[in-house]
């Protein structure tokens, strides 16, 4: 997996629970049933996981669900042949997680989370050369989580972090990121050893983001009975990395699957291009062969991801978002050798394009999506069309648009109505718990206006503007340059105004606004002749954000908007302010 990859991730740690209410209480021992004893068995290049003597190969996937609906979804892991799924954090809401695992004949890679975490933003940037006391806590409480499950049959084994030597790269640089990648290491084999002193019937391992961080691991944690790493697209590659690195600790893959966002090229709006229904289907058989190719060697895998959350990441990657099965939920259910013969299987969508320019589509208009779905079981296929901006401002819900069915798979979508790329996906179900989703991006562009921007390049000024941050400074100009990737951004308060020097008198009739996330809910168009009197042209009250056109009847040198309520706990914030004659 490359290091340089973007953040993801779909489940959150409950560790995190944990660090915040330190004083949860220890769960009840699990009263009729013995714990496993769970070894790494054999000799080099030929070994294997052991539970209770026989030999056990990890066909998992990683948990998504609330442990709530741990009953619910435990029966269906197992239907689709799963022993095996894999958590990210441990504590005493996990016991009916164990309970529900283990009533099902499925086991639990256990985690526990350390920070920083795989990408920005993941979580804290510990200095593990000198911070004694998140070390200490950390030392005290997963041994006592420990404690509490070792004797539970729903315990596989334990997993201590999950790609902290790749995210520590978003802490530190240079020598001291080599000193802390050193010291982080160091300090999972302290856990790796105290765990073992506590529960010597269940292996240790690390997960990482990348086979580069088993040298680390090789160096500083010889504790660890096995290595574990997460690799996508480049998973048929951990195979010569483990041969050329000498290394003398099998392995298991802890997520793998298709391509990810941070591995497939960008499509012709500079969006990475998800892979089809299909493609992402063929990368979980893909990952599959690569793993169990490694005989002697690779454990097992728990593939990325047993998840219903129906958004952006959902999308790529959740075997049922919605509870609505993909036909990558089929796929990972042959690979571990479960029968589909029977089984009612998803719409197949072989076509999916945007008619027309796809990178200039009228904001609010309309445009058209030429698609081809079958059904492999002859059923009756529902569409849905939906849109989402994660490109624009990082939301990761999917929105419903209107369209119109023509016939023949073409879908006439009415566009959002705010400016930059947005990922437009059809959805298509089959009345039977199947779905199949494709997604292509849309450039939604400010709509035509016929006349000249007398606004266009002028002398601008505003209330105030932000100075930093993001993408700022974003001063009055960014508002008036014609470029709909700046913009005026203003101080969180209300009232706040921009207004233009048109350099002399001039009448103008249209007023087109493209707003950005932060809009004005109540504001005026106003016209002056001194830049001291104002009379206003137009009045909106139930401001929506997105494109505001309208014509109106104006004279004056000067041209302002003046918000008096925003519509976000924000400031405002305009990318273009067109005056037109």
């Amino acid at each position: 997996m490359s290091a340089t990859r973007a953040t993801r991730r779909f489940a959150v740690p409950l560790t995190l629970a944990l660090l915040a209410t330190p004083g949860l209480a220890l769960p009840a021992q699990h009263a009729d049933a013995a714990g496993s004893v769970v070894k790494v068995t054999g000799s080099q290049g030929d070994w294997q996981l052991s539970v209770n003597g026989s030999p056990y190969q990890v066909k998992g996937l990683t948990w998504g669900p609330a442990v709530a609906d741990a009953d619910k979804y435990l029966p269906d892991l197992r239907s689709m042949g799963v022993n095996t799924i894999r958590t990210w954090g441990t504590d005493a809401t996990s016991k009916p997680l164990f309970d529900s695992a283990a009533a099902n004949g499925v086991k639990v890679i256990a985690g526990f989370w350390l920070q920083p975490g795989g990408g920005p933003g993941s979580g804290g940037c510990v200095n593990y050369l000198t911070d004694t006391a998140y070390k200490s806590q950390m030392l005290g409480e997963f041994p006592k989580w420990v404690e509490a499950y070792k004797d539970h049959p729903g315990v596989l084994m334990w997993n201590v972090g999950n790609e902290s030597v790749l995210g520590l790269q978003n802490c530190y640089t240079g020598d001291e990121l080599e000193r802390q990648r050193d010291a982080y290491t160091t300090f999972v084999n302290d856990i790796a050893k105290k765990i073992h002193s506590v529960d010597p019937n269940h292996p240790v391992t690390s997960t990482d983001a990348w086979t580069g961080a088993w040298p680390y691991y090789k160096k500083n944690a010889p504790d660890l009975d096995l290595y574990a790493v997460n690799s996508y697209n480049a998973v048929c590659d951990i195979k010569s990395a483990w041969q050329q690195g000498g290394y003398t600790k099998p392995y298991i893959v802890t997520e793998t699957g298709p391509a990810g966002e941070w591995e497939v090229p960008d499509d012709a709006n500079g969006v990475p291009e998800e892979p089809a229904d299909r493609a992402k289907a063929e990368g979980y058989t893909k990952a599959w062969g690569c793993v169990t190719g490694h005989k002697g060697v690779a454990l097992g895998a728990t593939m990325f991801h047993y998840g219903t959350e129906y958004d952006f990441g959902g999308i790529w990657f959740n075997l049922l978002p919605a509870g609505q099965k993909r036909l990558s939920y089929y796929a990972v259910k042959r690979a571990y050798g479960a029968d589909t013969s029977r089984d009612n299987t998803p719409p197949v969508i072989t076509e999916m394009n945007v008619v027309g320019d796809a990178a200039k589509v009228p904001a609010g208009g309309s445009f058209t999506l030429a698609t081809k779905a079958t059904d492999p079981d002859g059923d009756a296929l529902g569409y849905e069309v939906l849109g989402n901006s994660m490109y624009i401002d990082k939301d990761k819900n999917l929105t419903p648009l209107r369209f119109a069915d023509e016939g023949s798979g073409r879908l006439k979508v009415t566009a959002p109505d705010r400016t930059g790329v947005w990922k437009i996906y059809v959805k298509v179900t089959d009345g039977k718990g199947n779905v199949g989703v494709e997604t292509r991006s849309v450039r939604v562009v400010a709509p035509p206006v016929d006349g000249t921007n007398i606004a266009l390049g002028r002398a601008a000024t505003a209330s105030s503007y932000q100075t930093g941050g993001g993408d700022c400074p974003c001063t009055a100009a960014g508002a008036v340059d014609g470029k709909p990737t700046t913009r005026w951004a203003s101080d969180w308060s209300d009232p706040q105004w921009l207004q233009v020097d048109l350099g002399s008198s001039q009448t103008f009739k249209h007023v087109q606004l493209n707003w950005e996330t932060s809009y004005a809910k109540t504001y005026a168009v106003q016209t002056s002749d001194d830049g001291q009197n104002w009379r206003t042209v137009r009045e909106v009250k139930d401001g929506n954000g997105g494109i505001d056109d309208f014509d109106v009847t104006g004279t004056g040198r000067y041209v302002r908007v003046h918000g008096t309520v925003r519509g976000t706990g924000y400031g405002y914030s305009l990318c273009e302010f067109g005056v037109y004659r």
